[in-house]
């Protein structure tokens, strides 16, 4: 069965609604993952920030953007959810954040080339068909020297279990009745290592993804989330969402681009 993206147009309004299933990948996932790179860009050309341009690929309700806006970035989201769209500039419009979001597709990225500092793309690898031409795209767009920052699913038994069986398909345990993913569109590190590579984009480092409270504690917020006892995003902060050791089930991470080779005529 094919996975539902479509999903977004019809409950994309409610991303900033606690209540919401969308919800739980910002409750502490948008501070989690934002944490790390954060800490990557501190990093990255002395850590200045004012004047850079950074682009969110498949921004959704825009948890990320909000971030990078208040971090000083200049943001574009883009994102092919219409509804989701709309979502994100009314937050934005409410929190007095300047972001410039776009319809378009992480396949047809609707900017110029090399105008970006930083590329993120976030929940989104798992869903796309043509991974090959997401990074590329990525990788156009991007500046000599700038990041691209990444999560996303790895195809293990681990995320079988979790994200598929759990989360999916068992009628106990699923949070949504659709198909949101599909387990052989997860991708393992190497793979996506060896695709950002053919694209000019070097792996700095892939760190693990996941919940750090105590799975007894985990298990009893994800209960509780699901008869209606919490909302989906105090689960979310329940669970600790942030950099552990382990890749089995997701990883994020960081690549570099790599700066034009210089000719002998250039040189």
């Amino acid at each position: 069965m094919p996975i539902d993206n479509e999903i977004y147009d019809r409950i994309g309004q409610s991303w900033w609604d606690e209540r919401s299933p969308l919800n739980v990948l910002h409750g502490s996932m948008t501070p989690g993952r934002f944490g790390y790179f954060r800490e990557v860009l501190s990093f990255h050309r002395g850590g200045r920030i004012a004047g850079r341009r950074a682009l969110d690929v498949g921004c959704g309700g825009g948890f990320l953007a909000e971030e990078f806006a208040r971090l000083g970035f200049d943001v574009v989201g883009v994102d092919p959810s219409a509804v989701s769209l709309e979502a994100a500039r009314r937050h934005a419009a409410a929190s007095s954040l300047k972001i410039d979001y776009r319809a378009g597709t992480g396949e047809q990225l609707p900017v110029e080339d090399c105008v970006f500092d930083v590329v993120y793309c976030c929940d989104v690898l798992e869903h796309v068909t043509d991974l090959d031409r997401v990074v590329s795209e990525a990788a156009r767009v991007l500046k000599p020297g700038g990041r691209y920052l990444f999560d996303t699913v790895n195809r293990t038994v681990a995320s079988k279990l979790v994200a598929i069986k759990v989360a999916q398909e068992w009628p106990l345990t699923r949070i949504i009745d659709t198909p949101l993913h599909d387990w052989r569109m997860f991708i393992k590190p190497a793979e996506l290592a060896s695709t950002l590579h053919r694209h000019g984009l070097h792996v700095e480092e892939i760190v693990g993804l996941g919940p750090r409270a105590k799975l007894p504690a985990v298990l009893g917020s994800y209960i509780a989330a699901k008869t209606g006892r919490i909302s989906y995003g105090e689960f979310s902060r329940r669970v600790n969402f942030g950099r552990i050791k382990s890749t089995a089930a997701s990883y994020m991470g960081y690549a570099t681009k790599a700066y034009p080779k210089k000719t002998s005529d250039s040189a």
